[in-house]
């Protein structure tokens, strides 16, 4: 007896597009292959338009009416690509909950092989990483290095090296990924962060389909920053230290101007080496207080509780407005 449409498991699809115009007939063609592959699961193709400027809200709409199984939401601004993740975790309906980018750099038809893997029962998600960084620039591929160990070590969050957001979860993982309501997200963090039993999935760099990447690496270096900030209290230590070490600096200072006046008296000298003092510890303290600052910053954020997203269209009424 064939498994009913009732009793099939659902997998959902997550796709954040922000000016993804160039790519998505082609991601489009890609799904509708998988789906037609996994006939035994029901599927839910879940667009979130984070506010594009070209024809990518047209285009799902069109994929709306000509797919059953697609559903979309469309953002009143660009509110970025962490809220648009969390806008589809909260609206998902899926068994299985899956977060894809539409340019075609994490690849679809992998996606049959993770859902065999998570059907064994060992596993609550299946992540994907990347083996290489082919075709990266050289000081980007350096810089992503040197973030991941930093952040391992200062946090407790399991952040790992080429860690795609391209991940399938169950859906009791995903429940507790919308639980984190935090503003300030740094989605691979919180997926190392609340543990559960993950499966890494390697594959080779995948070029874009087209278009150009929206990362460039200014924003990656703010979004490592927030990243860091979420997880970690260790730049706040790094401050308090510096704070001790200029102070037991300061001191040093102060013995030896008095040791030098009572051996050698007053002599008007050393301006420029009172001036370079006087321009670190000011510098130390700026940085210090920077630091500060980002921490105040992210919890006057937080207490404000404004929504992560705004809606304003969707394909149907059981899309949340307002999260």
């Amino acid at each position: 007896m064939e498994e009913t449409k009732e009793e099939m498991k659902k997998i959902s699809l997550i796709v954040p597009c922000y000016n993804e115009e160039s790519c998505l007939l082609a991601f489009d063609r890609e799904i509708a292959k998988v789906a037609e592959q996994m006939q035994g699961y029901d599927f839910e193709v879940l667009y979130v338009n984070d506010g594009s400027a070209d024809g990518t809200l047209a285009m799902i709409r069109g994929f709306s009416q000509n797919r059953p199984y697609v559903r979309y939401l469309s953002f009143s601004r660009n509110f970025g690509k962490e809220a648009a993740m969390y806008a589809g975790f909260c609206n998902a309906t899926g068994d299985y909950v899956a977060v894809m980018d539409a340019d075609l750099q994490d690849p679809p038809h992998i996606l049959p092989e993770m859902v065999k893997i998570l059907e064994t029962g060992e596993y609550d998600s299946v992540a994907t990483r990347r083996v290489d960084r082919a075709g990266e620039p050289p000081i980007r591929s350096f810089f992503a290095r040197m973030f991941y160990k930093v952040i391992n070590k200062i946090s407790d969050a399991d952040v790992v090296d080429g860690a795609r957001d391209y991940r399938l979860m169950r859906r009791e993982m995903v429940d507790v990924i919308v639980e984190m309501g935090e503003r300030n997200r740094f989605s691979k963090g919180i997926f190392g962060w609340i543990g559960f039993r993950t499966y890494w999935y390697d594959f080779e760099n995948v070029e874009r389909a087209a278009g150009e990447t929206k990362w460039n690496f200014w924003k990656l270096f703010k979004y490592s920053i927030d990243g860091i900030v979420s997880f970690s209290q260790m730049p706040l230590t790094i401050a308090s230290w510096m704070g001790v070490a200029c102070t037991g600096f300061s001191l040093l200072a102060i013995i030896f101007i008095v040791v030098r006046k009572l051996l050698w008296g007053d002599e008007v000298q050393g301006w420029a080496s009172n001036m370079c003092v006087m321009i670190f510890i000011g510098g130390v303290q700026l940085f210090c207080l920077g630091v500060i600052g980002q921490y105040v910053g992210k919890t006057y954020v937080e207490t404000k509780k404004r929504p992560h997203y705004i809606v304003s269209e969707c394909s149907d009424e059981k899309i949340k407005k307002i999260g």
